[in-house]
C-alpha cells in the first residue's frame, strides 16, 4: 500500500506543475495528470480521474491535488470520494508547488503513510510557501523573526557540550548553485538535517547572496553561510553535538580545504558543477578540467567516497567513470 497522486486542473496548469515538480524533486511513481480542457464536459472529465485513479493499485490510498474548490475537478473528485466510502481517498485544492513537493516529501520519508497521516503537513507546507519580499509587506502576525533576535534567543555558552560533542553531517554536497530548489525540498528532507550550512569563503563576503541563501531555506530548517576557516572550527565545537547538517560547497577546492582542516566528510554527494570555458561535461549537470579532477583524486586519496546524484531518486553514478569515459583535455 502506498498513495497516489492525482494532479488535477482546469487546462494545463496540472502537467505544467507535474514538470515543475519533476525538475526540483526528480520523476515520480504512481503520479497522474488530469487536465479538464475547454472542449470537454464533466462525464469527460469524470472518466479521466476514474483513468487515473485506476493505475494505482487497488489498496493505494488516493490524494487528490486539484486546483480550486468547487472547480469542475474538485467536484468530480469529490463525486469520487462519495462513492467509494471504503477507499482512502482525500482532495486538497489551492494547488501549488510547495504542496505538490511535500506530497512527494511525505511518500519519501514514510512509505507506508496514509493520506489521513500527510494532509496536515501538506498544507501547512502549501501555506508557508506563500511569502513576499521586501519583508515590510509580510503581514505582522506572520512576518518571521529577525534572524539576530533568533539567533540571540538560542545563544549557547562557549564551552557547552550538546550530546555526544560531535557536529553529525548527515550530507555534504557539491552543487554550484548551492541552496536552491532541488536541495531545499528534496534533498533536506532526504538527509533529515536540521541545519543547512553553507561552506564558502566567497558566499561568506557577499551579504547580498548570504541573505538570498538565508531566505531560501525550507521553513522548518536554519540556513548559515560560514567561511571555511569557520567550519573547521564548528566541525570542532561541541556545542554543536545535536546538530545535522546538510553541507553545501560551491567547488571541489572548497571541499578539499575543509577536509584538509579536519571537517569530517566520508561521502560526497556531488550534484551540479557549471559550465565554464575550458571545462568538459561529463554529465548533463556537471562540467570539470583537469584541476577539478586532480583535487576529487586528492579527496579520493583522504578516504572520501563519490555519490554522483542530482536528486535523490536518481541511480548513483561513478564520478571517475564519468571522468574516464568524457576524456577530459
Amino acid at each position: 500500500m502506498s498513495i497516489g497522486i492525482v494532479i488535477a486542473s482546469h487546462g494545463e496548469f496540472a502537467e505544467g506543475i507535474h514538470q515543475s515538480g519533476s525538475m526540483i524533486f526528480g520523476e515520480q511513481e504512481k503520479v497522474q495528470t488530469v487536465a479538464f480542457l475547454p472542449n470537454e464536459g464533466p462525464d469527460d472529465l469524470r472518466a479521466k480521474l476514474d483513468a487515473a485513479i485506476a493505475t494505482f493499485d487497488a489498496d493505494d490510498d488516493v490524494l487528490v491535488l486539484a486546483d480550486l474548490w468547487s472547480g469542475s475537478p474538485f467536484n468530480q473528485a469529490s463525486a469520487i470520494l462519495g462513492e467509494n466510502p471504503d477507499r482512502n481517498i482525500a482532495i486538497i485544492t489551492g494547488l501549488n508547488l510547495p504542496m505538490l513537493i511535500q506530497a512527494y516529501t511525505e511518500r519519501m520519508m514514510d512509505a507506508t503513510a496514509g493520506v489521513e497521516q500527510v494532509v496536515a503537513n501538506i498544507l501547512k507546507e502549501a501555506k508557508d510557501g506563500i511569502k513576499v519580499l521586501p519583508e515590510a509587506l509580510q503581514p505582522a502576525e506572520t512576518a518571521p523573526q529577525p534572524a539576530a533576535a533568533a539567533a540571540a534567543a538560542t545563544a549557547i555558552p562557549e564551552g557547552t557540550v550538546l550530546g555526544d560533542g560531535k557536529l553529525k553531517i548527515n550530507l555534504a554536497r557539491l552543487d554550484s548553485r548551492l541552496l536552491h530548489g532541488q536541495v531545499a525540498t528534496a534533498w533536506t528532507p532526504d538527509s533529515k538535517a536540521d541545519r543547512i550550512i553553507v561552506v564558502s569563503d566567497a558566499v561568506a563576503a557577499d551579504d547580498m547572496r548570504k541573505k538570498l541563501i538565508e531566505q531560501a531555506a525550507p521553513g522548518n530548517v536554519k540556513a548559515n553561510v560560514v567561511p571555511i576557516d569557520k567550519m573547521i572550527e564548528v566541525a570542532k565545537d561541541p556545542r554543536f553535538g545535536n546538530t545535522h547538517a546538510l553541507l553545501l560547497f560551491e567547488t571541489p577546492d572548497d571541499v578539499l580545504r575543509a577536509v584538509q582542516g579536519g571537517v569530517p566528510i566520508q561521502t560526497l554527494n556531488v550534484g551540479s558543477m557549471s559550465h565554464s570555458t575550458g571545462k568538459t561535461m561529463i554529465n548533463k549537470v556537471l562540467s570539470v578540467d583537469k584541476k577539478d579532477i586532480e583535487t576529487f583524486e586528492q579527496l579520493k586519496a583522504l578516504g572520501l567516497e563519490f555519490d554522483v546524484r542530482k536528486v535523490p531518486n536518481d541511480s548513483k553514478a561513478d564520478l571517475f567513470d564519468l571522468i574516464k569515459k568524457a576524456d577530459v583535455k
